[in-house]
């Protein structure tokens, strides 16, 4: 029996090893129990209504808190995702569950054709997916579920089978999706970045003819109320980007919509770095992944960092500019914080950033109860609907961590407590707002689950499996 299964026992030896007699089951055994009935044999749904099948980065942050139960599922939680890499390298966003109905989840197989249309892409002819990707946190999460248990890691040669796959990965999103040049990848739908609904995508969005109405069927509204999801007219706009990607064989470049996003590439030098790293424990030297890391540090401070606003915005590549490298886009969110998770930010961008999220725009231990996807004072805020101002639990431990590397514990420690608070009184929403710490989206959400695990497991301290490397630049 697995650490998850003895956590959701109701044996009387878990009872008292766990919980007092008589009480309510601890954060820890509920937070198991969520990931325990999310889990399908091979891998976690984020939740069992409106998302039945595996999603990428979902999947990273559930195997960052798996690890804490059982790092054999965490280990394969990272292993199913990457059987289903493309040959050119591209891990797709959403693996399909073929037991899952098609009209339980659109855009669904049917709609993408991984098959066919991303045949000459490397689509895998097992498996159905999509065709866009997500951040790439998986060789952090890789890294941080081996140091959970280095010696069943090192038995079942878990590194040296995700490695080549996690390089291949890279070098896709380091090489096909430099659109802009400038050494920086580039998402090519909102739904790549994560958070798919911001206002960022407002202004690039606007440049593409929707997708009739009668078109498409949301099955997200059957779960969820229309107020609080994206609104039909963007909805049309991400199914008319998605149908062009796929109609063009999933080739990169030439589509209407590409942004330089800031979390997606902090996330992207954090795994750059974790990827040295594990290139270390397998014997080979990882001075020139470091060295990489740095550079792209230095091109994201380059291209996106914007000292009028105190905080990384995104580049729109598709605006029209003098200079031919695009256009900021003047919207502040959470994205523009992540990069806090980078040791070599220069210390003058590290103390704005944390000026700017204790600040009137995100009010980090002022006015929020947890962190707000979206400016507080933006005209687009709205504290229900969906990436445009509702607080997320994965943004929140992404930027407790960057404040844990910063060495900013005090800011980072009240931080913790509140993702812990209120992912116990939500019943681990998908996300809440940011004010009143009201439940939104969907209950026993995984990641929320899986990142509360995390801090409750988490030294207070940065520890050795977040450092990535260096220090900050003055």
């Amino acid at each position: 029996m697995d650490r998850t299964a003895q956590l959701i026992s109701r044996s009387a030896e878990r009872s008292i090893a766990y919980d007092p007699p008589g009480s309510p089951p601890s954060l820890h055994v509920r937070a198991a129990r969520v990931l325990e009935g999310n889990w399908t044999g091979a891998s976690t749904v984020p939740s069992r209504g409106l998302y039945p099948h595996q999603w990428s980065w979902d999947s990273a942050f559930i195997a960052i808190g798996l690890r804490h139960l059982s790092p054999l599922r965490a280990q394969t939680e990272l292993e199913t995702l990457l059987t289903a890499q493309w040959g050119d390298g591209r891990v797709p966003h959403i693996v399909f569950n073929p037991s899952v109905p098609l009209d339980a989840y659109f855009p669904s197989p049917d709609f993408w054709r991984s098959s066919t249309a991303g045949r000459t892409a490397g689509a895998p002819r097992t498996v159905q997916t999509s065709g866009i990707v997500q951040p790439p946190v998986h060789a952090l999460a890789a890294w941080l579920v081996h140091r959970a248990d280095p010696g069943l890691s090192r038995a079942r040669g878990f590194l040296a089978r995700v490695y080549p796959r996690l390089a291949a990965w890279h070098r896709y999103l380091l090489h096909r999706r430099d659109l802009g040049g400038g050494g920086l990848a580039s998402v090519v739908h909102p739904w790549e970045q994560g958070m798919d609904n911001s206002p960022a995508w407002d202004l690039p969005l606007s440049r593409v003819t929707p997708a009739p109405a009668r078109s498409f069927r949301r099955a997200d509204l059957d779960h969820g109320a229309a107020e609080d999801r994206p609104t039909d007219l963007d909805y049309g706009r991400y199914v008319r980007l998605a149908t062009d990607y796929r109609d063009g064989g999933y080739a990169d470049g030439a589509g209407g919509f590409a942004v330089e996003d800031p979390a997606f590439n902090a996330l992207l030098i954090a795994s750059e770095h974790a990827l040295a790293r594990i290139a270390a424990e397998l014997g080979a030297p990882g001075t020139a992944r470091h060295a990489r890391a740095e550079r792209l540090t230095e091109a994201l401070v380059g291209r996106l960092w914007d000292p009028a606003s105190g905080m990384f915005l995104c580049r729109d590549l598709r605006a029209p500019a003098p200079d031919g490298r695009g256009t900021l886009i003047p919207e502040r969110g959470v994205s523009g914080l992540i990069p806090l998770l980078l040791p070599g930010l220069p210390r003058t961008i590290v103390s704005t950033l944390l000026h700017t999220a204790s600040g009137p725009h995100f009010g980090l231990g002022t006015t929020t109860r947890l962190l707000p996807s979206y400016d507080l004072l933006g005209e687009a805020f709205d504290p229900h609907r969906y990436w445009r101002g509702p607080a997320w639990f994965n943004t929140a431990w992404l930027v407790e961590r960057g404040l844990r590397t910063q060495g900013e514990l005090q800011q980072a420690d009240a931080l913790r407590q509140s993702v812990l608070e209120l992912a116990e009184a939500t019943d681990f929403a998908e996300y809440v707002d940011p004010y009143t710490g009201e439940a939104c989206g969907a209950t026993g959400f995984s990641w929320t689950a899986a990142l509360a695990l995390d801090l409750l497991h988490s030294d207070t301290t940065v520890t050795a499996d977040m450092e990535l490397k260096g220090g900050n630049r003055r």
